[in-house]
Formats: C-alpha cells, sequence, structure tokens
C-alpha cells in the first residue's frame, strides 16, 4: 500500500486550507505549477482523487475531506511533539512584548517575575503600557494583559488576582472643606478627578447598588492618564478620585484617604494574561504562560484572603 510522507501531506493540508493553488503555493514558496503537479502525482501514487478542479474554483473531494480531517490533528501532534522536543533541549530565551495597562503589569513585576527571572535568564520582558485596547496580534505582541470581560474570544486567558473593585476616594481636608456625597448623583456639586484613554475617551464613573445602576460623566479641575497620579490627586486634596481599591488600600487604613459611598461602589472580573491560540508558540511564551498559571492559582488565593 503505497505511503502518503510527512512534507507531502503537509503540501496537501495547505492547499485544503486554501482551496486556491496560488495562495498555497505563495505560503508555501513554491510555483503553482510546481505544486499543482506535486498535488498531480500524490493522487495518481494513492489511486485516488482528493481535489476537483475548474477553472473558477477548488474544492475537496469526499475522500480528501476524510483524509483533511484526520491529517490536520495528527500533523498537529507531530509538530508539537518535535517543538517539545526541541524546547526541553535547548533554554527557552528571547524577547515576550506584553501590552498592558500599568494596573495589570504590576501584579507579576511585583510577585511574579523576580523569582520567573531568575529561572530564566534568557528570557526578557518587555512590557508596553497602554490604556487603548490594543490587537495584540496585529501589533507584534506575544500576549496582552487585560480584564478578562474585555478579552477577545479567541483568545486563550489566564485569570489572576481576586475581582477587582473600584472606589470613590478623597482627602479628609478635600472633605472637610466640601463635605462628602452622600449619593453618585450628589458628584455633580463636587470636584473630581477625571481619566483620559490614550484613545481619548474620557472614563466614565459606574455606579451600582441593590441591582440600580448609575453611569455619572463627572467634572473636575483635573484630567490625568494614570491612576497612581490620580492617586497622587486626591491625596493632595484636589478633589475625589475614582480608582481601584488595590491602589489606596494602604492609605484608607492610614486614613490618608476616605472611601465614599463604598455601598455603591461595583465589582469587576479578575485581570488575565491572555495569548492567541498558535500551534507553533514560542518556547518562551510557553514557559511564561505556563509559569503564570501556576503562579495565579497561589496568588489569586491569597488576593481573596
Amino acid at each position: 500500500m503505497p505511503r502518503i510522507a510527512l512534507p507531502e501531506l503537509s503540501v496537501f493540508i495547505v492547499v485544503a486550507e486554501q482551496l486556491n493553488f496560488s495562495a498555497a503555493a505563495r505560503e508555501l514558496g513554491v510555483s503553482t505549477s510546481a505544486l499543482s503537479h506535486s498535488i498531480r502525482k500524490l493522487e495518481e501514487r494513492i489511486g485516488v482523487q482528493l481535489f476537483i478542479r475548474t477553472t473558477r474554483s477548488v474544492a475537496l473531494t469526499d475522500a480528501g475531506e476524510q483524509l483533511f480531517r484526520r491529517a490536520v490533528p495528527a500533523v498537529n501532534d507531530l509538530e508539537q511533539a518535535v517543538d517539545e522536543l526541541m524546547s526541553s533541549r535547548v533554554r527557552p530565551s528571547g524577547t515576550l512584548r506584553i501590552s498592558s495597562a500599568e494596573s495589570g503589569a504590576r501584579p507579576l513585576i511585583q510577585h511574579f517575575l523576580p523569582d520567573f527571572l531568575k529561572t530564566y535568564p534568557d528570557i526578557h520582558i518587555e512590557f508596553v503600557v497602554d490604556t487603548r485596547y490594543v490587537d495584540i496580534v496585529a501589533d507584534g505582541f506575544n500576549a496582552g494583559i487585560r480584564l478578562y470581560e474585555d478579552v477577545p474570544l479567541d483568545m486563550i486567558a489566564i485569570p489572576f488576582g481576586a475581582e477587582m473593585r473600584f472606589s470613590a476616594v478623597a482627602s479628609p481636608d478635600y472633605l472637610e472643606r466640601n463635605g462628602k456625597p452622600k449619593s453618585p448623583e450628589d458628584l455633580k456639586n463636587h470636584q473630581c478627578i477625571r481619566f483620559r484613554f490614550a484613545s481619548g475617551a474620557l472614563y466614565h464613573w459606574d455606579f451600582e447598588h441593590r441591582g440600580q445602576s448609575t453611569t455619572m460623566n463627572v467634572d473636575g479641575p483635573m484630567t490625568l492618564g494614570n491612576t497612581n497620579l490620580m492617586v497622587d490627586s486626591a491625596l493632595a486634596g484636589i478633589g475625589i478620585a475614582w480608582v481601584p481599591d488595590y491602589l489606596v488600600q494602604s492609605h484608607l487604613k492610614s486614613g490618608r484617604l476616605i472611601a465614599l459611598l463604598p455601598e455603591w461602589s461595583p465589582r469587576m472580573s479578575q485581570v488575565c494574561l491572555y495569548y492567541p491560540v498558535n500551534r507553533h508558540q514560542p518556547p518562551a511564551l510557553k514557559v511564561f504562560c505556563d509559569a503564570v498559571r501556576a503562579w495565579a492559582v497561589s496568588y489569586t488565593e491569597l488576593q481573596r484572603q
């Protein structure tokens, strides 16, 4: 019985995926005529027609469909086995570019990366801090960090940390001069510190209490693009800031900031590391994601305590 070699199978899969000999030839780096000849010789040798060709289109025969369904997972498994074998012989190295807001990168930098970089000294991590929603594939990133609810559905997500909660905070000095807001509506009469995304959009303050929700487009003397500067501005008595609670926990405990409208503060989903599904995942990215996944379990439990 004739056997199909792995290179022949790989060529067949590319043509079956493209259903266009010209496009498949460009992907494989060969001429269209050479590719058509290879497929024809394969069909003659195994005695089965795999493609129906016309002047306008290419389609799989029933036999071709059957071979394609069986061949794709088999070749993927072989490629993965070779990748794993090579990864075990070569220490992972290279640069991983990660798109993240500052608040998403901080837990990894503080609690995860010190040990990881000691274990894998040949891996370099580059964080590109941006508040925009970035297409990590189109913009050349290996991975990204954002809230779970904002991760694209075609990505693999690794949640870490507890659910995030936003809080309105102000200094005792500000509240002594201006009083405390008793409802979100009262914020219209207060000096609020606004946040603007890199895209130019202003962040609206979303409140929720007992099934009732409201969105406030606040106003005030300052607009910033950095949450840490918002905290600094609140500490300086400039106004009320709307920030993730983990940024102000120490200030709330010390009394330097006061939490306002706590019953209206909504909870949001966990932060996630996410990356595209890719059968040719670089070894450095694989060990990084596996290590984050293992670390996230203990870190999430610690954050919830």
